[in-house]
């Protein structure tokens, strides 16, 4: 199983998350999201202060024990600087995790730049417990024509408060 997860921001924070069956589903068999109050400020340079502690509780509410997790963000900022994802993946101590960027970091030379559909803005994809190349190749095969794979695109509707009548109640 594969997951995607994502957090909104505005005076509080959404953690959200859609759960699916191969990259390319375009359906997911499960969602879920979950209000955050206490949110730590942003701060430039340390953004997964402010996100890990969202996606960790949201991870923690749900059934859910995916063999990849997909994050919005990079897994790392060069070789020896984490990202976002590499605290995850350090948290967790498993599953792998995927981190599609959109975005370019100057840094972040190891990251796989990926086209999809017609666009011609990459994605940059990075990753841990998984090898980068193996990654990108499942980021380009995800379901969707257009640069955001469909279900990125839905975690992301999700964690901005989206109601999405299509999946409730999975």
């Amino acid at each position: 199983m594969i997951a995607a997860v994502d957090v909104g921001y505005s005076a509080s924070a959404l953690a959200a998350g859609v759960l699916f069956d191969s990259f390319s589903s375009h359906v997911p068999s499960a969602t879920a999201s979950l209000p955050i109050a206490d949110v730590e400020p942003y701060v430039p340079g340390s953004f997964y202060r402010r996100e890990l502690p969202c996606i960790l509780a949201l991870l923690q509410s749900v059934p859910w024990q995916p063999t990849i997790l997909l994050i919005d963000g990079y897994v790392w900022l060069s070789e020896e600087n984490p990202g976002l994802g590499a605290h995850v993946f350090e948290a967790l101590r498993g599953p792998a995790v995927i981190g599609i960027a959109k975005t370019a970091f100057r840094g972040a030379t190891s990251a796989i730049s990926v086209l999809r559909g017609e666009s011609r803005t990459p994605l940059y994809v990075s990753a841990a417990g998984i090898d980068a190349a193996e990654a990108a190749a499942h980021v380009q095969s995800m379901h969707g024509e257009s640069r955001i794979p469909t279900m990125l695109r839905l975690v992301d509707r999700l964690s901005r408060g989206a109601i999405l009548p299509e999946f409730a109640g999975r």
